[in-house]
């Protein structure tokens, strides 16, 4: 009797400690998605400091804070498996634009990354710089990293180190092949970036000087990756004519250096290709098959963004920009160029032919004042206001601006898009910088998947079109990229993860950004908590920046 007496009096003891139970915060009510995929549960969830420390019912438990979400999903936060918000943290660490669609990591270093950096690529850097002025404070990527932390930044930051960075770092801008000894340098910038915590190996192939690296290169990079547990993600060497075999390209890289392997934003590019997906859909489910671990990313627009370079046959830039200018200036080898971006070819990625025709060229971005006028019009209504055909349009604004000259081209096929996103190995990324309609941001016009890519996929495909279900989409925003980066305690809502979470209504979310009118915030995200502490209420930013440096998991302390 003794016994049960003691049994009762613990159990007594035990929910009355619960009833006390003390958490920084309760997020109370709401609908939660675990980021698992599985069907969502009405509970609460209590944080304490940055982690996740109970999901259940709180409904007697106290905190410092009480946040009702009655009505609403909760989630993990998003991860952006592709940002180019590396220049904008340093302007303005808020990140708006992603923030307020509830991204609470960002992913970078697409082919080029903040470091390695030598004398030279700082020189350049700093030259380069248009609308947005920053100091540079660093020499390596990690250091990059650590820089935005301490900074405070509004998100978490971790990056893949660039092959393009690494190629200028140690071979410059040129079209030449390493020796040996530069092979060595290259593979030690690598372990260095690798042991301090990147992710892996980042390429963009169509560009260069990175079209310049054969495929062995890459692969040497890569198994000195492999060797930290990183990952390899390419913009593959062609999106287009030569698909197919950029797939197998990417496949074979993941086969010989023993690697994991990411298409970034997976596309079949110009309705000459549309009908391709099918057969990379088809390939890399084979290669999965085998044991290989291929997966891709996406973005949900019919556009992409890049620069006219992308309509430039790679052999003019090589040397860099200074050399592209001088050649464009060079009668002879003008018309070289021009002759060659009139040619359909499958040896280069022309994105001016692939787009189809001019009027599918969108002008965005500008790095001169006299020319920030033509910001928003097509290169035909450019190239009709000049007198002077597309492609010798293209090569003027490149030169009258000194810059790549920023551009949507309108590539793809909307229902390849919706077979995309139906594909369980598929994650998100926007490819674009986080932003907002204010300031020196207003003097380009941004692809509207800056401000609404995250929003779109849960607004127009889960909500109205029904692609996919919530809870889906939900685990390919967070615990699927969480998963193949290796990020640690990250991508779900889980007792002892780290307390990324968002609040948001899916009744409401939507993207608002267009193509006409970009600067424009995404809708129906109202809280958002970053390793514990809430950057984003009621839709506005609190003035914190709880974002850290994160790390791949073959750091080395």
């Amino acid at each position: 009797m003794k016994i049960i007496l003691s049994l009762v009096l613990l159990l007594l003891l035990s929910i009355c400690s619960f009833a006390q139970a003390k958490f920084d915060v309760i997020i109370r009510g709401g609908l939660v998605y675990d980021g698992s995929g599985s069907k969502p549960i009405k509970a609460d969830v209590g944080i304490v400091g940055d982690k996740v420390a109970k999901i259940g019912d709180l409904s007697k438990a106290k905190a410092t804070t009480i946040v009702d979400a009655t009505g609403l999903a909760v989630s993990p936060g998003f991860i952006n498996m592709l940002s180019w918000s590396t220049e904008s943290f340093l302007v303005d660490p808020r990140s708006l634009g992603e923030l307020k669609q509830g991204v609470t990591t960002q992913i970078m270093g697409e082919g080029w990354s903040m470091g390695p950096l030598n004398g030279v690529m700082k020189k350049q850097i700093v030259a380069d710089q248009g609308d947005l002025k920053w100091d540079l404070a660093w020499t390596t990527l990690a250091e990059y990293l650590q820089h935005l932390e301490k900074k405070g930044v509004s998100q978490n930051v971790a990056s893949f180190v660039g092959a393009t960075t690494i190629r200028m770092h140690v071979l410059g801008e040129g079209d030449v092949q390493p020796t040996a000894a530069q092979m060595q340098q290259m593979r030690d910038l690598v372990e260095k970036e690798m042991r301090a915590g990147a992710l892996g190996i980042g390429t963009s192939l169509i560009y260069a000087p990175a079209f310049y690296a054969k495929t062995e290169e890459i692969i040497e990079l890569c198994k000195v990756a492999s060797k930290y547990k990183g990952k390899y993600i390419s913009h593959m060497r062609s999106e287009g004519n030569r698909l197919e075999e950029a797939v197998d390209e990417l496949i074979r890289i993941s086969r010989e250096a023993n690697i994991p392997a990411e298409i970034y934003h997976l596309k079949a590019a110009g309705k000459d290709n549309w009908h391709k997906m099918d057969k990379v859909i088809a390939k890399v489910e084979a290669a999965r098959k085998q044991g290989l671990k291929i997966t891709a990313d996406m973005y949900n627009y019919p556009a992409g963004a890049t620069g006219l370079e992308a309509s430039l046959p790679p052999w003019v830039l090589d040397g860099g920009y200074a050399e592209l200018f001088k050649r464009i200036q060079d009668p002879e080898t003008r018309k070289k160029i021009l002759d060659e971006m009139r040619t359909p070819t499958d040896k280069w990625e022309n994105l001016r032919l692939a787009a189809g025709s001019p009027e599918r060229l969108i002008l965005v971005g500008f790095k001169s004042d006299k020319l920030k006028p033509l910001t928003g019009k097509t290169l035909g209504e450019v190239s009709r206001m000049r007198g002077t055909d597309p492609e010798n349009t293209i090569l003027d604004l490149v030169l009258e601006d000194q810059s790549r000259v920023g551009t949507v081209y309108f590539l793809m096929d909307e229902e390849n898009i919706k077979k995309q996103i139906k594909i369980p190995w598929v994650s998100f990324g926007s490819d674009a910088e986080s932003i907002a309609p204010e300031g020196n941001f207003l003097k380009s016009n941004p692809h509207p998947r800056a401000y609404g890519n995250f929003a779109r996929l849960l607004g127009k495909y889960v909500r109205d079109e029904k692609v996919i279900s919530l809870e889906e989409a939900v685990r390919r925003l967070t615990s699927l990229p969480a998963g193949n980066l290796g990020l640690d305690r990250r991508g779900a809502l889980k007792k002892g993860y780290f307390a990324d979470v968002v609040i948001f209504d899916p009744a409401m979310i939507a993207d608002k950004a267009t193509f006409e009118k970009p600067h424009q915030f995404a809708v129906g995200v109202r809280d958002v908590f970053v390793n514990g502490v809430q950057m984003l209420k009621d839709g506005n930013h609190t003035g914190k920046f709880s974002g850290r440096a994160i790390y791949g998991p073959g750091k080395v302390n």
